[in-house]
């Protein structure tokens, strides 16, 4: 099958990676893909969408994969499916549930799925009244896309509303913050769920837990994530089932009475207080590490779970995950998240190891690269996973493979997974 692929992330990667090693021959393709996306695959530069499906005609492309949000919210998949392609993710309509929070939270409270106490709202006193009837921590969000930074938890009122000024002048994340949500803090533990959609029935993979500050112990500013494991021992089959019952199907539901079917990745934020799951936010794409320790996981195939689910035929398959557990562990670049870093040349030690070899690999993300050398360029630069029989023997395994990666700045946390270790 020829495949195209849209991103450049560890995502990106991890996906192609997967669909590479099915026993079919598949023909991958990225746009725009990264430094090390040509291991997989031919990368190729069409930024404009129209452009983007015509080349994808011309050129007998079978299915499309959407990796980020940002193509997604912009209509690609409804440009797409207009010159008649495969494609897999949500229309532009049904990506508001990623692309406006305060969709998100009104469809929510609309049909009744479990969520916190909240206001929307772009009036500053109207917030700071809020705020006030909450007890702090005071969870503040902007309405747009902030690529995974738009929420802030404020520890204390004057906190909440230095946010709240911030985001609502523009200050804090342009037009993104225009409009706020407040909400209440819900104290329990979080968790990642996806469930793969087709409009109709869906498919709940595996549940995943991400650590998104920057430093251990969870302390340091907010990331794009920094590691993550699968699955999570926090999670029984009563808790799955209560996520399917009152959050998935009540979904898919809704959004087919708003005339936006639900296709693609539904990535759910949970909350899970006093054993009853509390939906956070909704992303309509997986997530990023995640994404990185599920493909792995996967036994069964991927690019036909991809394929079925574009094509509302997710009830015709079975996916199957094996019995191991799988870490990811982010490498950053010096200055990450703050401010851009100098490109660094990225070193890999050969693998000499039976060990590292088999049961670990790298999915790349901020790389470029310059006369066969691999650089280091962007904020998080790779992800090691390594797999294990256990969540330790996973999580020591993912570390020796960092050992072996070496570049000026290097920036990671030692303690992924720490939570159910």
């Amino acid at each position: 099958m020829k495949i195209l692929i849209l991103g450049n992330g560890a995502r990106e990667f991890s996906i192609g990676r997967a669909i590479k090693n099915e026993k079919e021959d598949h023909e991958l393709f990225y746009m725009p893909g990264n430094g090390a996306t040509h291991q997989l695959g031919t990368n190729i530069s069409i930024k404009d969408y129209n452009e983007l499906a015509l080349w994808a005609k011309e050129n007998n492309i079978e299915l499309t994969i959407v990796g980020p949000e940002a193509p997604l919210v912009d209509g690609v998949v409804d440009i797409f499916k207009s010159h008649g392609l495969t494609i897999f993710g949500p229309s532009k309509e049904a990506a508001q549930l990623e692309g406006s929070k305060v969709y998100m939270k009104n469809f929510l409270a609309k049909y009744n799925i479990p969520t916190a106490r909240y206001i929307e709202t772009d009036s500053i006193e109207d917030a700071f009244k809020f705020t006030a009837s909450l007890q702090a921590p005071i969870v503040v969000k902007a309405d747009g896309l902030c690529g995974g930074k738009g929420v802030i938890i404020a520890q204390s009122h004057d906190e909440a509303k230095i946010a709240i000024s911030e985001m609502l002048s523009g200050k804090s994340f342009g037009d993104a913050g225009k409009k706020v949500i407040v909400e209440e803090f819900l104290d329990g533990y979080e968790l990642s769920m996806f469930a793969v959609c087709d409009g109709d029935d869906f498919i709940l993979l595996p549940a995943a837990q991400d650590h998104k500050r920057l430093q251990d112990n969870d302390e340091g500013p907010n990331t794009g994530g920094m590691g993550a494991y699968a699955p999570t021992p926090l999670v029984d089959d009563t808790l799955y089932e209560k996520v399917k019952e009152r959050i998935i199907r009540p979904t898919l539901d809704g959004m087919k009475k708003e005339n936006a079917p639900f296709e693609g990745v539904l990535f759910i934020g949970i909350m899970v207080v006093n054993g009853e799951p509390i939906t956070l936010e909704f992303n309509v794409r997986f997530g990023d590490p995640e994404c990185e320790i599920l493909m792995p996981l996967m036994t069964s195939n991927v690019s036909d779970m991809f394929y079925k689910a574009a094509t509302n035929r997710l009830s015709e398959i079975k996916v199957e995950f094996s019995k191991q557990y799988a870490v990811g562990v982010v490498m950053a670049s010096e200055n990450y998240p703050y401010s851009s870093s100098k490109p660094a040349e990225i070193i890999l030690d050969d693998v000499h190891h039976e060990e590292i070899e088999k049961y670990t690999h790298i999915s790349f993300a901020g790389v470029s690269l310059q006369d066969d050398i691999l650089y280091a360029d962007g904020g998080r630069v790779l992800v090691c996973v390594g797999l294990g029989d256990t969540i330790k023997q996973a999580r020591d395994r993912a570390y020796m493979r960092c050992g072996q990666v070496h570049f000026a700045g290097k920036k990671l946390r030692s303690d992924i997974a720490y939570q159910a270790l």
